[in-house]
């Protein structure tokens, strides 16, 4: 056999044949006999003759012996070639190495037949696999040359001279006597394992012969290779699976849940894995035939380009879209799968969604509001003004004075609604001035406790050392009222409202469910109730114009959308907390305030200490007033005319034009509507200042200051006074004007 050749001393076996026919083994029987019948002879020959001298005896005896020993050496040696190494430990190797040797097989056909010595070894060497013969010891006796190749030997160097147990990695031959069952480790020459799978068979035992066995081993290198490409490729796929930020859900034809990633049990807070669940039950019932009718469509092979919007869960809180594509109907296991369904967490969307509309909505409510505000403003305007000259001339003894003062009540009345109004559309007024919310809340304590009754307890707790803020006081009081009154109502049956005040330093942008607070020094009130809280539906609407929880004719709903409105026109934040039936907490963070040596905050208490002490409000001076509202410029001009002044009155800016280049003295105060048709106030004034530049400006609105304030150009010194305004009023500011 080629590769084969043995040392003149060993032998191969070629053809599994029986060990009597190895050369050199065979009976020696013919010369050992040949020497003992000759030995035999010549006795005989002695023991008839006459030599009988001592020589010739002991020359006999001694040939005797000689012959004898000759025919001991000659004797047959019938001990097979694998018990020559009767000092090696036995290889116990179990039967069954691995599963069925069906390697093996693939080459018995050719024993089986007649085939020729060098067919047989061109077959052997020929396979894929490495094939070897052990003696009952483990010894190499055949072995081809794929399994020498692997090993690093020639065959030469293996049979008859190596123990298969030497090629077994060490941790598994450890103790030198156990062969590994299937998949083992082998070391080659160089030291270098690499992976193989030995199947074995226990050859044919026939006269007493020892039995061998048949070994085919297949190097598992390359297959492990795959097998680690394989599993690096199932490893990416999972990772991409498991950690995909949107939900993956594979279903089969009934819909059932075959296999889904960790994002997709998380939107739907399955328990487990979710596998063999109905995809239809975790959809809200109304979504279900929706939900049917796609899968049925992408089943088709139909893949609509948008995607389809539905709820998980039977709240409905959680809106994800579906998007599902046909498959091969591989899937994943036992359970065939035809369709994936991807599925896209539209939560957050839809609430930024739902709260820009809300802004949007807030926002055309506000400018409609403060539309309607500016008219009222300017119809009562008119009723107040025109009552206080009807009162010039009723006393109170008058049988008309009565009557009179109901109409500039009930139009008072009416005026607080339109502030309300401007409140939430933030554009009202505001006399902003420094102050300490302890103060304010110390005074403010005795209203509280009337308004919300015996049944609640106030309990106001003050910081130490709060800082100071600067609000309209009247407005931080509106406030502070209304979410008493709101607490109240949510306390029908008792409980406590309290009111914490403090400082906060926000180190760092806050975020909230309703918008973020930036960095700064903050002055925090806390309003809190006992009562019933707000329900999570809700809590998104409270601020909404109008909505109410509570009866019909038990609240307009502008409480808590003035208080928004209030709030972010002074430039702080308010954050709601409220858990059904655990109360609500309604916390206020206004931005604290650093007073100047030079503020002029003091100037402002004089201003208003000096409008509550009697004065003379009579006065002469020359003054334009353009004001398009007629019942606001008749009354306007009655009542600075009775005052002393001398009026110049138009209807529009451009009739105004007219009247100053007509005019031939000094124009000594121009009072000015600032909203006004073709030409606003703003507009006019800086016409008028080229031509009267020492001219003094009043403007009159009945939107809020800082509606327009970024209309008026230049940095020309201005007075604002807010519609709607008394006689009073209106004096008091021309005269302060004036005395300017």
């Amino acid at each position: 056999m080629s590769g084969l050749d043995a040392p003149q001393d060993e032998v191969v076996v070629d053809n599994m044949a029986d060990v009597k026919n190895i050369p050199g083994n065979k009976p020696r029987f013919g010369r050992g006999g040949i020497l003992l019948l000759a030995g035999l002879g010549l006795a005989w020959v002695n023991y008839d003759s006459d030599w009988s001298t001592l020589p010739s005896a002991l020359a006999a005896g001694l040939t005797i012996l000689l012959l004898g020993a000759a025919a001991l050496v000659g004797m047959p040696r019938s001990t097979s070639l694998a018990r020559r190494q009767a000092a090696q430990t036995p290889l116990e190797i179990p039967r069954a190495l691995a599963p069925a040797p069906s390697d093996w097989r693939r080459f018995e056909p050719a024993l089986a037949g007649n085939a020729t010595t060098e067919a047989l070894q061109s077959f052997i060497d020929g396979s894929p696999l490495g094939l070897a013969e052990l003696d009952e010891n483990g010894r190499f006796v055949v072995v081809n040359n794929v399994l020498s190749d692997w090993l690093g030997y020639a065959p030469a160097e293996l049979v008859n001279r190596r123990h298969l147990l030497e090629f077994l990695s060490e941790a598994e031959n450890s103790d030198g006597l156990a062969v590994s069952t299937g998949d083992v480790t082998l070391r080659n020459k160089a030291g270098n394992l690499f992976p193989a799978h030995i199947s074995s068979r226990d050859g044919d035992k026939a006269g007493g012969k020892p039995r061998v066995r048949r070994i085919a081993v297949r190097e598992l290198t390359g297959e492990r290779e795959l097998e680690e490409t394989l599993r690096r490729a199932e490893e990416g796929f999972r990772r991409f699976f498991d950690y995909a930020p949107v939900g993956i859900v594979m279903v089969d034809s009934d819909g059932v849940i075959v296999e889904t990633n960790p994002a997709f049990q998380d939107m739907a807070d399955l328990e487990g894995d979710g596998v063999s669940v109905s995809f239809y039950d975790l959809v809200r019932d109304q979504d279900r035939v929706g939900v049917a009718d796609n899968l049925h469509a992408a089943r088709r092979g139909e893949h609509p380009d948008k995607p389809l919007e539905v709820s998980l869960g039977g709240d409905g809180a959680k809106v994800v879209q579906l998007y599902s594509r046909r498959t091969d109907g591989s899937g994943q296991g036992e359970t065939p799968s035809d369709l994936i369904v991807y599925i896209v967490d539209t939560t957050e969307i839809k609430n930024l969604e739902s709260q820009i509309a809300q802004s949007q909505k807030m926002q055309a409510v506000g400018q409609l509001a403060g539309g309607i505000a500016h008219d009222f403003n300017n119809l009562l305007t008119a009723m107040i003004g025109f009552s206080d000259l009807l009162l010039q001339r009723h006393s109170p003894g008058d049988q008309s004075f009565g009557d009179i003062m109901q109409i500039k009540q009930n139009a008072n009345r009416a005026a607080n609604l339109v502030r309300q109004l401007l409140a939430f559309s933030r554009r009202q007024t505001l006399q902003p001035k420094v102050l300490n919310l302890t103060d304010v809340l110390a005074e403010l304590s005795h209203l509280i406790r009337r308004l919300i009754g015996e049944n609640i307890e106030l309990d106001i707790v003050h910081a130490r050392d709060v800082g100071l803020i600067r609000v309209d006081q009247g407005q931080l009081e509106q406030v502070v009222i209304n979410l008493a009154v709101n607490a109240r109502d949510a306390m029908s049956g008792g409980g406590t409202l309290t009111i914490r005040s403090a400082n906060a330093n926000i180190l760092s942008p806050r975020a909230t469910p309703y918008e973020t607070i930036p960095t700064g020094h903050y002055v925090v009130i806390d309003v809190t109730d006992t009562g019933t809280g707000i329900s999570t539906a809700d809590m998104d609407k409270i601020f909404e114009p109008f909505f109410t929880t509570k009866e019909v004719g038990a609240g307009t709903g502008l409480g808590l959308s003035t208080v928004y409105g209030i709030i972010k026109q002074t430039g702080g934040f308010i954050v709601p907390e409220s858990k059904e039936g655990e109360g609500a907490t309604f916390r206020i963070y206004l931005p604290q305030h650093e007073q100047s040596e030079d503020s002029e905050d003091n100037v402002v208490d004089e201003n208003e200490a000096l409008q509550d002490e009697p004065a003379d409000l009579t006065g002469k001076a020359t003054i334009l007033l353009v004001e398009d509202e007629d019942p606001v410029r008749l009354f306007a001009t009655r009542a600075l005319e009775n005052k002393g002044y001398t009026i110049l009155a138009a209807d529009c800016a451009e009739e105004a034009m007219e009247i100053v280049e007509d005019f031939e003295g000094e124009i000594d105060l121009t009072i000015t509507d600032v909203v006004m048709p073709q030409m606003d106030g703003p507009a006019f004034i800086a016409w008028l200042v080229e031509r009267q530049p020492d001219t003094r400006v009043i403007y009159i609105s009945g939107y809020a200051e800082d509606a327009f304030r970024a209309t008026i150009a230049g940095d020309r010194p201005y007075d604002f006074l807010p519609k709607p305004f008394s006689l009073k009023e209106l004096a008091v500011k021309v005269k302060d004007v004036m005395a300017g």
